[in-house]
């Protein structure tokens, strides 16, 4: 009986992890980003939107308790196993592989550090320069990253406006990017 219950209660769980984790992959995949924007459409210039956007989720529900925070920490730790999968799609070993997550997970979280600090401060120029930095380190001068810095900024403020309740229900809205 125990076991049916707890199944139930863990698919359920599953079951809005995966919608939340598609809506992150689906926001992080808008062809603007790639096509009109110049963000590497290359496995660096998916990891780098992914991140922005699983940094997004991660910032909206950071302080929240409860089930809110597992829905958080769930989510990463799918993050995660994505890219570590995709890690070895591309044909990494499995030697290599904690090396390469190590350092992905470096990344990561040095990109949340700089972007928390530019979002909290309503920085529109250090989130551009952050941005162009994470996502375009080889361009030198990036014309689009104050284009996603504001888009950056208004998912932050349409997730902020998003109720709790409606996230871990598995509802994560994006903005459209480009329509700002």
């Amino acid at each position: 009986m125990f076991q049916r219950l707890f199944g139930r209660e863990r698919n359920a769980n599953r079951a809005i992890t995966d919608a939340l984790y598609a809506q992150i992959v689906a926001a992080a995949r808008q062809t603007v980003f790639y096509s009109d924007w110049n963000v590497p459409d290359t496995p660096l210039g998916r990891f780098e939107m992914l991140s922005l956007h699983m940094y997004l989720v991660q910032h909206r529900l950071h302080g929240e308790q409860g089930v809110a925070a597992e829905v958080a920490q769930v989510l990463i730790d799918e993050f995660f196993l994505d890219v570590e999968h995709s890690l070895r799609e591309l044909g990494i070993s499995d030697v290599g592989v904690p090396k390469r997550m190590k350092k992905l997970a470096k990344m990561f979280y040095g990109r949340t550090a700089a972007y928390d600090d530019a979002l909290g401060q309503d920085d529109r120029v250090a989130l551009a320069a952050a941005l162009a930095r994470n996502v375009r380190p080889d361009a030198g001068s990036w014309p689009h990253a104050p284009l996603l810095a504001d888009y950056v900024r208004e998912a932050s403020r349409k997730l902020a406006a998003q109720p709790t309740e409606s996230i871990v229900a598995g509802t994560a809205a994006f903005p459209a990017a480009g329509t700002a």
